[in-house]
Order: structure tokens, then C-alpha cells, then sequence
């Protein structure tokens, strides 16, 4: 069976830096971690260093939490999902080269077909901009919202004109332009 549409949410985020991946993720982590949300850490590059650093130096609730996530290795999202509790949000963080991120969500897709999943989950795609090649239009097309240094936020608030080209495009397809 498939993932129920409205168990899932896919969110993208754009970064420029380790730095500012790391800066962005820390308050939102610190967040899902104190509402109990089991966290997935897919990255193709270790920032385990970047997110040590950082923590010294806020004073964040959930500092050991966070620092001893996965941040080394690639989790196992099978182990994740069947540690699962009642109701608990399962949040995967997914980060590297854009073929990587595609290579994990097909696998995640390829398991959420085979296997019932009644929690809700979070896939967020972290994109480094100045290594992104593709269209960023392709990329908010396959997401929900965008996380930013605010936290979750709508497409059209981070991106306003996105919307306008969205909605011209299914007007020429429907013919009403």
C-alpha cells in the first residue's frame, strides 16, 4: 500500500553554504526534537563537525539530542519508520549532490509503495544553490513547502512569482489563455 497523500509532506531548502545548512536546520531541529519527532539523516557529506561547532555556541534545549543523530552515516529508514510510536512524526533530512537526492527519494518512494505508513512523514531535499545545474521551477514543482531559516513555509511565500507561472502554464494547457 501506498503512503496516504496527506501523511506525507515533501519540502525542499536551498542553501549556499555548509554553514548556512547547518544555521538553517539547528532551530528546526531543536523544535521536532523537543516535539518528539524521529529524525533520518541522508546525507551524502558528513557535517558532523559543522553541527558540533554551531551547538557550542547556542544554547539550545536539545543540543545532545542533535549532536548524536546519525550525522556520519546514511540511516537505515526501514529501522526509522518501525521505531515509530502512535501518531509520531517521522522527519527524513536528505542532503547531497542533486542526482543523490533524487537516488534517495526513489527509494523512499519505492518502500512507501510497498509498505503501510500511518504516520506522518516529512521528506526535506536540502539543495546547495551554487552546485544546483537544474531548473529551480522542476524542484518546487515536486515539493509542498520550502523550510528556510523561518521554518515551513508555503511556496508562494518564499517564492511569489512561482505560483503566477504555475497557474499561467495550466491556463495555456487548459486553453483559456
Amino acid at each position: 500500500m501506498k503512503v496516504e497523500k496527506n501523511h506525507l509532506t515533501k519540502l525542499c531548502s536551498f542553501y549556499v553554504s555548509e554553514w548556512h545548512l547547518v544555521t538553517m536546520l539547528l532551530p528546526y531541529l531543536n523544535e521536532k526534537v523537543n516535539e518528539e519527532a524521529k529524525i533520518a539523516i541522508v546525507f551524502e557529506r558528513d557535517i558532523t563537525e559543522n553541527i558540533s561547532t554551531l551547538l557550542k555556541k547556542l544554547n539550545l534545549k536539545n543540543k545532545e539530542k542533535i549532536l548524536n543523530l546519525s550525522w556520519k552515516q546514511k540511516d537505515e529508514i526501514k529501522n526509522k519508520i518501525n521505531e515509530l510510536e502512535e501518531k509520531q512524526e517521522l522527519i527524513i533530512f536528505i542532503n547531497g549532490s542533486k542526482e543523490f537526492i533524487e537516488k534517495q527519494n526513489i527509494k523512499l518512494s519505492r518502500y512507501f509503495e510497498t509498505h503501510l505508513i500511518k504516520h506522518p512523514i516529512k521528506i526535506i531535499n536540502c539543495y546547495e544553490v551554487m552546485a544546483f545545474d537544474g531548473n529551480i521551477e522542476q524542484v518546487l514543482e515536486a515539493h509542498d513547502k520550502v523550510l528556510n531559516t523561518s521554518g515551513e513555509r508555503e511556496i508562494a511565500e518564499i517564492f511569489p512569482d512561482f505560483q503566477k507561472t504555475i497557474y499561467t502554464q495550466e491556463k495555456a494547457v487548459v486553453g483559456l489563455e
